[in-house]
C-alpha cells in the first residue's frame, strides 16, 4: 500500500527553506509569514515523525532526513514547473522561441527575419543565439535548429540539405590568388568551429579534393564560423566556408567563390521540436518558412562539384 504523500504547501516551504537555509528567506520567497512557514514544516516533520532541520541561535541546518529530502524534493518541484509551463504553451499561438547557433543567427536567420515577420505579424518570435544544449520539455523553447550528425531521439525533426564547404574570398584575393595551386601561398583562414566533423572537413581534405597534397597550419583560427567568414570579408584571408555563411555576403558581392569544388558532410542543420507540436500554428509556419528559404538558395550548388569528403583520398 502506498504511503500518502504529505501537503504540497508543506512540502513546498521546506524545499524553499533547503534552499535558502533560511526560514526567513524561505517566507520571503513564497509570500508567507516566518510564523506560517515555520507551522508547515513542522506539519511535515509531524507527518515524517522526525526532525527536518536543527534550529540554532540564528541560523538553521538540515538533519539527515532533511539532507535526503531536499535534493528529490528540488527536483519535483523543478519538474512540476516544467510541466506546467510546457502544458502553458499549449495554449499559446503566438509566442515562438527559438534557438540557434551564432554563426547561423548572424549569417543566414538574421537577415531573413524581416521577412517572416512581415508575413506573420501574428507570431511574437524571440530568439536565443546559442550552442547550450537545451531541453525542450524543461526549457522555455519551442524550436532549436542545430548542426551535426544528429541523435534526435523522442524530437521531431527535419534535417535539410547536406552541407559542403568551399574557399571563399574577397574579389581583391580571387584575382591575387586565381588557381587552387596559388593557395597554398595564400593566407588561408581556419574555422575551429567544424573541428567535430569526421572525416575532416578542412583545408587539407578539400586541397585533396582538387588533386593537391598540402596541410596548411598557419593562418588565423576562429571558434565561431561567422568570425572567420568576416574576415574574410574584412580581406583578412581564405576562408573554408560552409554554404550558409557565406551565401549572402556571396551574393552582395563582398565574396566570391572562384573555384568550383566544394568538400561535403553527412552532417546536417536538423529543425526540431517536440514530438507533437510540429503541428502548433507558430511552430509549422516558421518550418514551412526556414524550409521555403533554405530550398530559395539550393540552386547555388549545382554550380559546384561536390565531392562527399568520404570519397577524398587520406592524406
Amino acid at each position: 500500500m502506498k504511503q500518502r504523500l504529505p501537503p504540497l504547501t508543506a512540502l513546498r516551504a521546506f524545499d524553499a527553506a533547503a534552499r535558502h537555509m533560511s526560514f526567513a528567506k524561505a517566507a520571503e520567497e513564497l509570500h508567507v509569514t516566518p510564523a506560517a512557514l515555520s507551522f508547515q514544516i513542522k506539519s511535515l516533520e509531524e507527518h515524517l515523525g522526525q526532525p527536518l532541520f536543527r534550529r540554532l541561535n540564528r541560523a538553521v541546518d538540515l538533519t539527515e532526513a532533511g539532507r535526503i529530502l531536499a535534493p528529490g524534493a528540488a527536483e519535483g518541484f523543478a519538474i512540476l514547473h516544467s510541466a506546467w509551463a510546457t502544458t502553458r504553451r499549449l495554449q499559446d499561438t503566438r509566442t515562438l522561441t527559438v534557438t540557434a547557433g551564432p554563426a547561423l543567427t548572424a549569417k543566414w536567420l538574421a537577415p531573413r527575419l524581416y521577412d517572416f515577420a512581415r508575413v506573420h505579424p501574428e507570431i511574437d518570435l524571440r530568439f536565443s543565439a546559442t550552442l547550450r544544449i537545451v531541453d525542450l520539455e524543461r526549457d522555455d523553447v519551442d524550436v532549436a535548429i542545430r548542426f551535426g550528425y544528429g541523435q534526435d531521439d523522442g524530437l521531431f525533426s527535419v534535417p535539410v540539405r547536406k552541407e559542403w564547404l568551399t574557399p571563399v574570398m574577397t574579389p581583391e584575393l580571387a584575382r591575387k590568388f586565381p588557381t587552387p595551386e596559388s593557395l597554398k601561398k595564400a593566407p588561408l583562414i581556419h574555422d575551429d568551429s567544424i573541428d567535430f566533423l569526421r572525416p575532416a572537413c578542412d583545408w587539407p581534405a578539400w586541397f585533396r579534393a582538387v588533386g593537391i597534397s598540402f596541410a596548411p597550419t598557419h593562418g588565423p583560427r576562429f571558434s565561431n564560423a561567422d568570425h572567420a567568414v568576416d574576415a574574410a570579408v574584412a580581406g583578412v584571408g581564405v576562408a573554408l566556408a560552409r554554404r550558409p555563411m557565406f551565401i549572402k555576403d556571396m551574393a552582395e558581392g563582398r565574396l566570391v567563390a572562384p573555384f568550383k569544388t566544394a568538400i561535403e558532410t553527412k552532417a546536417r542543420f536538423r529543425f526540431l521540436c517536440l514530438q507533437g507540436a510540429e503541428n502548433r500554428p507558430q511552430i509549422a509556419a516558421f518550418r514551412e518558412w526556414f524550409l521555403a528559404e533554405i530550398e530559395k538558395t539550393a540552386h547555388i550548388s549545382d554550380e559546384f562539384t561536390i565531392v562527399p569528403v568520404e570519397d577524398i583520398p587520406p592524406a
